[in-house]
């Protein structure tokens, strides 16, 4: 067995949301009452702008921010480090929630994201977390798990007019190497319509 070399299985595309569907969810998490909002809406709108792994979310720590640079240090796999600029519609959020914290719980060492129990959110309740807010948005929960907002950010970044090259999105998720990357460069159904319907299309005179 040990010269069989196994068959190549195809790779199946990363699921998403569209753009509309996370700009649903966060226009409810803007308008959200809920005792703790405020850290639900600091906590999802990094995490769908920066493109942040599950794990790099709930070990984040105060020491990493830095608000007057608006600009996040993350520790990736093998503690590799990148530096990343957060979105503007993350700082007044983040900036808000930050204030209704205890001195001592915005210590530099200090898990940026509690739990009504004061203590670190971890993977497991983050993703409960965002199924339940998936359903008040009047989202479908079972079709996105937490790590489709890393899928959703890389692929809004390709598809928008001023497209990001893989080099950057690279070093934007984190990854060790661009073939991991290029999984991103699929061309979702809109624009394969689009290439279909402009096959031998007369040319505009």
């Amino acid at each position: 067995m040990a010269g069989i070399v196994a068959p190549k299985t195809d790779k199946k595309l990363p699921k998403y949301m569209k753009l509309a569907e996370l700009q649903q969810f966060l226009r409810y998490l803007e308008n959200d009452r809920h005792p703790f909002a405020l850290r639900n809406e600091a906590l999802f709108k990094l995490l769908a702008t920066s493109g942040m792994r599950r794990s790099e979310i709930v070990e984040l720590t105060w020491g990493q921010i830095d608000l007057n640079e608006k600009t996040v240090l993350i520790y990736g796999k093998g503690k590799k480090e990148r530096l990343l600029p957060i979105h503007p519609m993350v700082i007044q959020p983040l900036s808000v929630y930050r204030d209704t914290l205890t001195e001592n719980e915005r210590y530099e060492t200090e898990p940026v994201f509690y739990s009504k129990l004061k203590v670190a959110l971890n993977v497991r309740s983050v993703h409960k977390l965002f199924k339940e807010l998936l359903e008040k948005a009047g989202l479908p929960s079972n079709r996105f798990s937490l790590h489709h907002l890393r899928h959703t950010f890389a692929t809004i970044l390709l598809q928008q007019d001023t497209k990001v090259d893989l080099r950057t999105l690279q070093e934007l998720l984190g990854h060790s190497s661009l073939a991991t990357t290029s999984v991103y460069t699929h061309v979702d159904l809109e624009q394969k319509k689009k290439a279909i319907d402009s096959f031998l299309k007369p040319p505009n005179n």
